[in-house]
């Protein structure tokens, strides 16, 4: 068999399996530049290669998810999240018959743009960069333009549309809005997978931390979405599957009532955990290294910008893509060197 075939076998495979409402991979909208395609992997497959080999998101693995610089090794970092995101995603497009590999992909460079220490870094970024600042936007921005010595990954369209589209804050999971729904039924599994990962495991790592216990959850969502970690996801990965498929794949959804209790069990989470997860003290510690590094940057581009800023990018825009990139120890340790004496013995 020669090479060039197996690729289109893939193509075909997927045109006699794939659900009518599912994305095929021959039938991508393309990249920004065009190239020939891989004999082997198909578009979407080759999309999810280029994403899992760059530096940012190998970088994600020392980026804070929610608590800062935890003691134990059993807390998620933007890594682990990622990967839980990647898995709940592909569960329900294999159940649904979507394109698994087009949800990965969305799936996995979704947080590329994250900022370290969290959301609490990216709240803080929004207050002293021009024009505010959102992760989603930035992780468009870095398969398009920061990757691969700012080439960037030129990636397929359907999945720039989905890590675009994925987020949506303390905001509707489902929309209709065209502008922030994804336009593939791939992209809006990632969207909903998202809020079914951090929902759980930001619960798992605040009875770890002692935040809260488990008791402290309603009992009212405990009654509906269940008591461990394992069986509200079980109960949200079915209910969006057979939701879907009750409606005949028109759009990725939820039944009413489990899809308000996921609701209320997020707005559990921004009420007891993540209002108090940071003791204010270090967020303000956090605040006051982010904007010190942003300002000194901006005062010395010259030294720290040159070769990373491209033609066209103002000293802001590349200062802030300077920051976003950080590793939270890269920050933490980049702050000393800039502010702390050196103590010679």
């Amino acid at each position: 068999m020669m090479p060039y075939q197996i690729r289109q076998l893939m193509e075909e495979r997927e045109s006699q399996t794939l659900s009518p409402h599912g994305t095929l991979s021959s039938q991508t909208r393309g990249r920004e530049h065009e190239e020939p395609p891989c004999p082997i992997r198909t578009a979407f497959q080759r999309d999810r290669d280029r994403i899992l080999h760059s530096k940012s998101f190998r970088r994600l693995k020392h980026k804070t998810q929610v608590f800062l610089s935890p003691e134990g090794d059993h807390y998620r970092t933007r890594l682990t999240h990622t990967l839980e995101v990647s898995q709940i995603a592909r569960t329900i497009s294999r159940a649904l018959k979507l394109n698994e590999d087009l949800t990965e992909a969305i799936g996995l460079g979704h947080d590329l743009g994250h900022t370290p220490f969290g959301h609490a870094g990216e709240a803080i970024l929004n207050e002293i960069v021009p024009g505010g600042f959102r992760h989603y936007e930035q992780s468009l921005r870095v398969v398009e333009k920061l990757e691969l010595d700012r080439k960037g990954l030129n990636l397929t369209w359907e999945v720039r549309d989905g890590i675009l589209k994925h987020s949506k804050g303390a905001g509707a999971v489902f929309t209709k809005q065209d502008t922030a729904r994804p336009a593939t039924l791939e992209g809006q599994v990632v969207r909903v997978s998202d809020v079914i990962a951090y929902v759980n495991h930001d619960i798992d790592d605040a009875i770890r931390s002692g935040l809260i216990k488990a008791v402290d959850i309603p009992k009212n969502l405990t009654e509906i979405l269940g008591n461990s970690h394992s069986q509200r996801i079980n109960r949200l990965v079915s209910d969006v599957i057979y939701a879907t498929l009750d409606g005949n794949l028109e759009a990725i959804t939820m039944t009413p009532s489990v899809l308000q209790a996921m609701l209320e069990l997020r707005q559990f989470l921004y009420r007891s955990v993540y209002a108090l997860s940071i003791p204010k003290q270090e967020l303000l510690k956090a605040k006051k290294m982010l904007s010190d590094i942003y300002h000194h940057v901006l005062e010395n581009h010259e030294g720290f910008l040159a070769k990373s800023r491209s033609a066209g990018d103002s000293i802001e825009q590349a200062a802030t893509d300077f920051i976003a990139g950080m590793t939270d120890r890269f920050a933490i340790n980049l702050y000393g060197q800039l502010f702390l004496p050196k103590i010679r013995v």
